[in-house]
């Protein structure tokens, strides 16, 4: 598949979500943090954002959910209008379950790995998922440096992706840009979330642009790509 840049909307500006969310209007998701300063050491937005974000752009939500309970709290992210939504295995007390809720509701189910959960443990539960998210940071906020130390464990997800023929999506969150974009594409991924390498460059809209070509380029010549 073409690979997907999902900008992060946690390096937008917070006063201004309706236009932030249209300066982007050529990626392929929004990508939208929800933390609960619980999961992790932030807090930001909720269901009424998500609602408010859904009428303000015809680009469909990502929702990335860094909070306790998901169990209780995804599926009203379904309702409240996002396309996607992911959860924390650490924090989910019946992942299948829920991921089963969550595709029900009419929402692709994603599954996130902090960097210290291995993935093999949880190889019988990917045909479960639309989509798998590897985080690149340790969650919690924006801007932080890309750890070079997850592309092996994003080589091995692809391997098992591969291994068991299945149409699901690789996602990479922390760190993504310009000088890092490439080597995630290499090692596997798929679905990109950037945050200050789009909202931080002078124009957004161009900014997507370069990130997917720089992807799609490094895609057509990795190994992984090559085998399909």
């Amino acid at each position: 598949m073409a690979a997907q840049i999902n900008p992060s909307i946690l390096s937008a500006d917070f006063a201004r979500l309706a236009d932030e969310a249209r300066a982007v209007e050529g990626a392929d998701w929004l990508h939208v943090d929800v933390m609960d300063n619980h999961f992790v050491p932030n807090l930001t937005l909720g269901v009424p954002v998500v609602e408010s974000l859904a009428r303000a752009t015809d680009t469909p939500l990502d929702c990335h959910l860094m909070i306790e309970a998901p169990d209780r709290w995804a599926p009203q992210y379904v309702e409240a209008g996002a396309s996607s939504v992911t959860f924390h295995v650490e924090a989910a007390a019946a992942p299948v379950r829920l991921a089963r809720e969550i595709r029900a509701k009419g929402a692709r189910a994603s599954m996130a790995l902090k960097p210290a959960t291995p993935i093999e443990p949880y190889e019988d539960l990917l045909p479960e998922l639309d989509m798998l998210l590897i985080m690149t940071v340790e969650p919690g906020f924006g801007g932080q440096a890309f750890l070079d130390i997850m592309l092996p464990k994003i080589r091995r997800t692809r391997e098992l992706i591969s291994k068991h023929g299945l149409e699901l999506w690789l996602q990479v969150d922390g760190g993504v840009s310009a000088s890092t974009i490439e080597r995630c594409a290499d090692a596997g991924a798929d679905v990109f979330v950037a945050g200050s390498a789009v909202y931080g460059a002078s124009d957004p809209a161009e900014a997507v642009r370069a990130l997917r070509n720089q992807a799609e380029g490094a895609t057509a010549k990795a190994s992984w790509a090559c085998d399909h």
